[in-house]
């Protein structure tokens, strides 16, 4: 058997794990929508796909603890009605799942947030009130009746949030508890918050039925949690009835990255090993594991009982059953880009992935069989192109993939080349993969022409993009460069270098040029040290005294842009404070506001502030833009041929796969 340690069942006492593979909690935009049967749908088709454990987004027990006002929850029996046509489809299909109840605290973005001291969070306007003893027994009783609603609407288990940042993990660190009743002060009344809603829960619910604390193992704030303590906590939850341990690292407000794909894959397993042997219930370890490779390792080596993997179920359904069936390169990879799922979510919109349109869209986006197969060409095989052709593969038509290049893939090569965005290699060697166990005709080193497309029924366009010409005077000089002759060319570059254009290829750019040797993400003490993360055991919360030390960088980096304010607004809005952080410890500097007068033999000659002065470069690298590349879509629209354009040749913004894939794939399931 492929995988015998994840693959093995797990023995709960009283009922059977089919697996070690538990779904972890990803908040999805669904249930706030109403339409519970298209979060049934998106369930079902996960636990169709042989995940032994399903544990859903935080549903709040209240309204004060909903992550935002009308969040998603269990407010009313009532309720249990919607959560029962989950819970109903879920079990149909095989599966086996817990809901997260979530108690926001500070972290609720509301003014009738609550928490265990009138403490404002960093990324939250508002202030909680402070909650008093009859307070604190109502959010008790209010989580505990939302565990026993979860019961009555066919959940298998609930998993308790007591880590990341929110209610329960303020009340643990003194760093946000200031009370000096027996709730707060001493680390044994800070801990009786959670030690009494695992006991009270376990109670109301009954021996059968699973019940999940997720512990903060590190919460990597200042006045964090010891690893004594963290240990305390675990044994005393275990005592009150907990049935399994799943991980928490770090809070929502901490400034080292957790989750991100410049995090070394299993990064934190180090810290979950470390609980190992020290309570008699499972325990899982999370973030940034990936592959089934990468699971059977950590399971194998003893470094948990269980793994759960979040974002890779939204990049593949059937993870479990295609790594069971020996097909593990058939498992779309998750990326770690948080661009179509956090980004999302945080911006209020329904999480999806980009490398698979139809997570949360399942009864939308559907890939029907055809029952009219076409000749259909795609021109261009970077995501756009490659997703189009796979899709319109799946259902039917009769597909050519024309690439002017040796290779596929577009510009995720050149995403792959950054360090800390090595998965992306993973991305393209699936696309790669699938291209090769499809039906597709596959055509590199060709640039169609018109004649030759003149014989198919549809023709996709997805040529992508071109650098956009700033018109720079001077910008022709020998060490001025494109930022394709960076990353794809291998040209040489100078120690002193002027990155003119701060979007997100600027950063990436800037990203690639300060590096040398190997990237932090291929080695995790590199990282740790490079983000200041020690042994919780040495430094309480697993901040490191000294705070982060990176490597020197490997050139002095100068970034600009036209625009005024600071570079990488536009970023990702949960990774953009990562990329800046990554540049600023590489002492990289980032200019807004500027002119661009003209390119010199000495530098970049800009207007600042009113001031015309020159900044020093040995080479200048252009980043300031793309325009699509319609070349081929004008020729065949002027003779009057009609076509389908997707992905850059259709909107050049940054180089924005997620759109490009989206686009590609819903193109083909309307053919």
């Amino acid at each position: 058997m492929p995988y015998p340690h994840m693959l093995a069942p797990l023995d709960l006492g009283f009922t059977t794990l089919k697996n070690r593979v538990l779904m972890g909690s990803m908040h999805t935009g669904l249930e706030e929508r109403g339409d519970w049967s298209r979060v049934a749908a998106y369930y079902s088709e996960r636990a169709a796909g042989g995940v032994g454990l399903i544990v859903t987004g935080g549903m709040a027990p209240n309204h004060e603890g909903g992550v935002f006002p009308g969040a998603a929850g269990i407010y009313t029996d009532s309720d249990s009605t919607n959560h029962r046509l989950v819970t109903d489809a879920v079990h149909d299909a095989g599966g086996r799942i817990a809901m997260q109840i979530l108690h926001a605290g500070r972290y609720a973005y509301g003014p009738d947030c609550v928490a265990p001291s009138a403490l404002k969070s960093p990324i939250s306007p508002f202030v909680p009130r402070e909650l008093d003893e009859d307070g604190i027994e109502k959010q008790i009783a209010d989580i505990v009746t939302a565990a026993t609603r979860a019961r009555d609407a066919g959940y298998d288990g609930v998993e308790i949030m007591g880590s990341e940042g929110y209610f329960i993990n303020q009340f643990l660190c003194a760093a946000t508890n200031h009370r000096s009743d027996r709730w707060g002060g001493a680390y044994a009344n800070r801990m009786r918050l959670p030690i009494e809603i695992v006991r009270r829960t376990r109670a109301a619910t009954g021996p059968d039925f699973i019940l999940i604390y997720r512990i903060s193992l590190i919460d990597l704030v200042p006045g964090g949690q010891s690893f004594a303590e963290v240990t305390r906590l675990a044994r005393a939850i275990e005592e009150a009835g907990a049935t399994i341990l799943n991980t928490g690292i770090g809070w929502h407000e901490s400034r080292v990255p957790t989750i991100a794909t410049s995090v070394p894959r299993a990064g934190w397993a180090w810290v979950t090993r470390k609980l190992m042997g020290k309570v008699g219930i499972p325990l899982v370890t999370s973030n940034r594991i990936n592959t089934p490779d990468v699971a059977e390792e950590l399971l194998a080596g003893g470094a948990a009982d269980m793994v759960s993997m979040a974002r890779p179920f939204l990049a593949d359904a059937d993870f479990v059953a295609k790594a069971a069936a020996g097909r593990a390169t058939d498992i779309a990879p998750c990326i770690a880009c948080n661009q179509a799922c956090l980004d999302h979510t945080f911006q209020g919109k329904i999480s999806s992935c980009l490398v698979n349109p139809r997570a949360c869209h399942e009864t939308e986006l559907t890939y029907t069989p055809t029952d009219r197969p076409k000749r259909i060409a795609v021109v261009g095989a970077g995501p756009a192109g490659l997703m189009a052709a796979l899709v319109a593969d799946q259902r039917g038509h009769d597909v050519t993939l024309y690439e002017a290049d040796s290779r596929i893939g577009g510009q995720l090569n050149m995403a792959r080349v950054i360090p800390g965005k090595e998965e992306f290699h993973g991305l393209v060697d699936w696309f790669t993969g699938q291209i090769d166990r499809s039906r597709i005709t596959l055509a590199l080193n060709i640039r169609a022409t018109p004649e030759q497309l003149a014989p198919f029924d549809e023709v996709i366009i997805a040529t992508g993009v071109t650098p956009r010409d700033p018109q720079i005077d001077g910008q022709d000089g020998p060490h001025v460069l494109r930022y394709t002759d960076v990353l794809r060319g291998g040209a040489q570059v100078g120690p002193r270098v002027v990155v003119v254009g701060a979007g997100g290829i600027g950063f990436d750019v800037s990203e690639f040029l300060v590096h040398a040797g190997q990237s932090p993400t291929e080695d995790l003490t590199l990282w740790k040290r490079e983000w200041g993360v020690d042994d919780p055991e040495r430094s309480p919360g697993g901040l490191a005294p000294t705070g982060p030390q990176p490597e020197a960088p490997a050139r002095t980096v100068v970034l600009v842009q036209r625009k005024r304010g600071k570079p990488g607004r536009g970023l990702g809005k949960t990774t953009g404070w990562i990329h800046r952080a990554a540049l600023k410890a590489k002492d990289v500097t980032m200019l807004g506001g500027l002119e661009y007068r003209r390119i010199t033999p000495d530098g970049l000659v800009v207007v600042q502030d009113g001031q015309e002065v020159t900044l020093p470069a040995d080479t200048i690298v252009l980043c300031t833009g793309q325009d699509p590349e319609r070349s081929l879509a004008d020729a065949l629209e002027q003779a009057g041929r009609a076509v389908h354009v997707i992905g850059g040749a259709d909107v050049a913004a940054e180089l924005d796969a997620k759109r490009a894939i989206d686009q590609g794939a819903r193109l083909a399931a309307s053919l």
